[in-house]
């Protein structure tokens, strides 16, 4: 299986038209898949999904009018409501704040004092003096819902910057990709117990769209730091030839890490949220992200130079399987809270190149789709 490439050009609501045109059917899905989890994972009914959709319409208007537009044109294209759009485009927001709240509620509860929450994504970067071809390269494992279904967006914009991202369909803009400008985006969700959906602050997949149309580092990074957030999400972004810096984002406060031994990695915890000031909500499987982070740093550090390929083969790793780097199903699991490695992604960012898979890397072969 390979994902679908999408071409979009024009105005942002046009490009939202051709997105939900071509992706209708994909976007279907991915609203029953979400609408189902937040009911069934996220204890949020519909009603009360769509209410706060309808409050961040009015956020994102006010924060980004292109991407509201193109929202709008993705409801046009594919015939859905713009309230449900709207929700699936802030699903990390209800979901993310969600999850927070129910592991604080289990803390307190007999018998159960932590809560599974979503505990995959595994990215990394490593800079030209450690690759093989003296490029930089930067990728992740993105783990979620296994039922989502994604897309390659490659968008030309109107003054001319191309992006080349995964997006789940729906989404406008992508979430892990690069630009015709070098720039680069990989993610990872967290959460604080100071989250909370109801600051309507500019959500996470706003600013990921902003960042990849980005033509500058600083103008990347300004976008996770310029304005506080509602919910915490980490941001890995990178610039051709050799600019790195990983943003742990709570919501009033960031920490930016930088490179070790030419590589980092990062998972889905605060690395030192105690330096930083923040509190993680209690999880019986954060120990993993942990450990994941442990385990690609060991595999970057066991040879040298790092190749596309070598990178491509870690990503398939099953060290503490089923929530290794590789992610997998948990046999003992309730369905609602199953997370797999949806798609692996190595970009080389020198040539504007994005090495992905449709499922989890040790499965599916990676498709290659360029700039260019």
């Amino acid at each position: 299986m390979t994902l679908p490439i999408v071409h979009l050009h024009g105005t942002p609501y046009e490009q939202g038209v051709q997105h939900g045109r071509q992706l209708r059917d994909r976007i279907a899905h991915n609203l029953g898949v979400y609408f189902d989890r937040f009911e069934r994972e996220a204890k949020v009914p519909r009603a009360d999904v769509l209410v706060r959709a309808r409050q961040y319409g009015e956020a994102i208007a006010a924060h980004n009018a292109d991407y509201y537009a193109a929202m709008q044109g993705v409801a046009d294209g594919s015939g859905f409501s713009l309230p449900e759009l709207i929700a699936l485009n802030v699903r990390y927001e209800i979901l993310y704040y969600q999850f927070g709240v129910l592991a604080l509620a289990a803390e307190v509860a007999a018998g159960h004092p932590e809560r599974p929450e979503p505990d995959g994504c595994t990215a990394f970067a490593v800079l030209p003096e450690a690759s093989a071809n003296g490029h930089l390269l930067v990728g992740q494992n993105w783990d979620w819902i296994p039922q989502v279904q994604g897309a390659v967006l490659h968008t030309v914009e109107q003054d001319g910057l191309e992006t080349l991202s995964f997006t789940e369909a729906g989404i406008v803009g992508g979430k892990i990709g690069l630009n015709s400008a070098g720039v680069a985006l990989a993610i990872n969700g967290m959460t604080t117990t100071d989250d909370d959906w109801s600051r309507l602050s500019k959500p996470f997949h706003v600013r990921c769209y902003e960042i990849l149309r980005s033509r500058s580092f600083d103008a990347a990074v300004n976008v996770v730091t310029g304005l506080d957030r509602a919910c915490s999400t980490n941001f890995l972004i990178a610039q051709t030839p050799d600019q790195v810096v990983d943003i742990e984002a709570a919501p009033d406060k960031v920490q930016l890490l930088q490179c070790e031994n030419d590589c980092l990695v990062h998972t889905n915890h605060f690395v030192d949220p105690n330096g930083l000031g923040v509190v993680e909500p209690p999880s019986e499987r954060r120990p993993y992200s942990r450990l994941r982070r442990e385990r690609l740093t060991e595999l970057l550090g066991l040879k040298r130079p790092i190749a596309v390929a070598d990178l491509q083969h870690y990503l398939q790793d099953h060290q503490e399987h089923p929530f290794g780097i590789c992610r997998h199903e948990d046999p003992e699991g309730l369905p609602e809270e199953q997370y797999i490695t949806v798609t692996a992604v190595v970009m080389d960012v020198e040539t504007r190149t994005l090495h992905l898979t449709d499922g989890p890397p040790c499965q599916s072969s990676y498709q290659q789709v360029s700039l260019g």
